[in-house]
């Protein structure tokens, strides 16, 4: 009897602890000290394990989307495990919602977490959307010192209660690192995602000059593995358009703007996988599956090739009407590393003994560069009444005028009127304008000439096709001002994709001669194609008259 009542005592008393714990009101739950998670260990402690650390935009509340499915609330360390074979390797997704890269310790997650990291294991580490908050208060009591350096604060906590010594958010990170390394596991800074918000350039916000920059200065100072999730998600997003990314966040709370829905959740996350690859850490790229495979190695690096390299193109024939090809890398990039546009597999297409093709492409130009360098100016000389002339530009266009990393090729966006100032290091200041605005330029002027103009939209990325439309923004723009002026447009950019879903992921993935961007001679040649099928549908047989042969064999776009 006595042995009944103890265990009868024991069962009420768990009982209670679990119906106290589950209602808990919110404001219990959302202190950093004193949250109340459950969290995953490694399934085999045999296998190395992928370990994510971080707050909500890495794993959110119970990581269960809120009860609402897809449309709920998630971090990317959920739908990142679908892209590993968990046979190879533990995916542990250790975040916690609500704490900053100081709290994750003094709430004792991070020594918790840290008793599970052996010697293999890789280590995600991403913090900063919390840093910003207060050092001290009776709220949260999460901030952390801005910056990177060794300055500390020493507060009485308010929440806590305790003598506390605050560091810089550079500070934590470089903890961490160190004590990862410590294990014999590899650390890995991931900077924070960008915000659903946008610049008066119409550009998504990014980080760079905080926590996403800090970030990037801890991880090139230790030496340590860095995915700039922050700017590459950011310009996915510019790529995307407004109303694209809209979707990716959830929609029954539309002020919400850090915290994804799932198919926001499942971008970021793809986009780590593709940093992961990029990095080459070997314990988690052979631990892909199939779909993680597939995800190809981000691309950081969009070089400016050097004009003094690439021959001026004339026409064979001046007496005969010229194609005239206009854009960047993705037209022309003559070989270098593997690439190939599609502009250098198109005159087959075409008879010679009727009309010369002529690609005055260069790699790492936009809109605004192939301007400013006067190489317009140059097509305009050799231009004339009866030639065509395709205009592509839109992968270099992108990201915010006056940022570094971009190498001065940023044009605004829409097609308006309105300028930026751009100040440039030597003093001088370029007024520069929008996308639309040197498309209408080089529409107006070739039409003075007498020649037709076809606006294309960009060629697709290599990770942005199969599922959604790449380009959104640049398609509008481009269309808009053929309409204005009296210009053809192609919406390219879908033409491709939709050949692209004709032959299969598995084929499309060997057109690529890099990450995103650029194709080999394979996939040259079945862009080229494709121009020419859209070009043969255009109103009034633009080229028909010009093509060759095999030209002719190519059937028109069906609209």
């Amino acid at each position: 009897m006595k042995r009944y009542l103890q265990s009868l005592v024991l069962f009420l008393f768990c009982h209670a602890v679990v119906q106290a714990q589950a209602l808990l009101p919110a404001a219990v739950n959302t202190d950093p000290a004193k949250a109340l998670v459950v969290l995953p260990e490694p399934a085999n402690p045999a296998l190395p394990s992928l370990i994510l650390i971080g707050h909500s935009t890495v794993r959110n509340g119970h990581d269960d989307g809120q009860g609402k499915g897809p449309a709920g609330q998630w971090g990317w360390g959920n739908p990142i495990a679908n892209y590993f074979d968990t046979s190879k390797i533990n995916v542990v997704n250790r975040a916690v919602g609500g704490l900053s890269s100081r709290t994750y310790v003094t709430s004792g997650h991070w020594q918790r977490t840290l008793a599970l990291v052996k010697k293999g294991d890789v280590v995600l580490m991403q913090f900063g959307h919390n840093d910003a908050s207060a050092i001290n208060d009776t709220s949260r009591a999460r901030g952390t010192i801005r910056g990177t350096g060794n300055e500390t604060e020493e507060i009485d906590n308010l929440l806590t209660k305790q003598r506390e010594t605050v560091h810089s958010y550079g500070w934590y990170l470089t903890d961490y690192i160190a004590q990862i390394r410590a294990k014999g596991a590899t650390p890995v800074v991931v900077s924070l995602i960008p915000r659903k918000r946008w610049s008066e350039d119409g550009k998504v916000r990014r980080n760079a000059g905080d926590y996403a920059g800090w970030a990037k200065e801890v991880a090139q100072r230790e030496k340590a593995g860095f995915i700039d999730l922050n700017e590459l998600a950011a310009r996915r997003y510019d790529e995307m358009g407004r109303d694209e990314v809209m979707k990716l966040f959830p929609l029954v709370t539309p002020d919400e703007s850090v915290h994804t829905n799932w198919a926001g959740a499942d971008l970021n996350a793809r986009i780590v996988v593709g940093g992961i690859r990029a990095l080459g850490l070997q314990t988690l790229v052979g631990a892909l599956n199939e779909r993680g495979k597939a995800i190809p190695a981000n691309e950081d690096e969009r070089p400016v090739v050097d004009a003094a390299a690439v021959k001026a193109e004339q026409a064979a024939n001046s007496a005969l009407p010229t194609l005239h090809l206009v854009g960047d890398s993705t037209v022309k990039s003559g070989g270098a590393g593997g690439h190939v546009g599609w502009g250098e597999r198109i005159a087959p297409y075409f008879d010679a003994g009727k009309a010369n093709v002529v690609n005055h492409a260069i790699g790492g130009r936009s809109s605004r560069t192939f301007y400013t360098e006067g190489r317009w100016q140059r097509v305009l000389d050799q231009l004339k009444a009866g030639d065509v002339v395709a205009i592509q530009f839109g992968h270099n266009d992108g990201g915010r005028i006056g940022d570094p990393a971009m190498k001065g090729r940023a044009s605004g966006p829409g097609t308006g009127p309105e300028t930026v100032e751009d100040r440039k290091p030597d003093g001088t200041v370029e007024q520069v304008h929008t996308f639309g605005w040197y498309m209408a330029r080089y529409v107006q002027d070739a039409k003075a000439k007498g020649a037709t103009v076809v606006v294309l939209s960009p060629v697709p990325h290599r990770d942005a096709w199969q599922d959604r439309r790449d380009f959104e923004n640049f398609a509008q723009w481009g269309r808009e001002v053929a309409q204005r002026h009296g210009a053809q447009f192609v919406d390219l950019t879908m033409v491709i994709t939709e050949g692209y879903r004709r032959a299969g992921a598995g084929v499309v993935d060997t057109y690529f001669s890099d990450a995103r961007t650029h194709t080999n001679d394979a996939g040259a040649a079945f862009n080229a194609q494709r121009v020419v099928a859209a070009l043969r549908s255009l109103p009034g047989g633009v080229v028909d008259k010009w093509l060759s042969a095999q030209g002719r064999q190519v059937e028109g776009v069906k609209h």
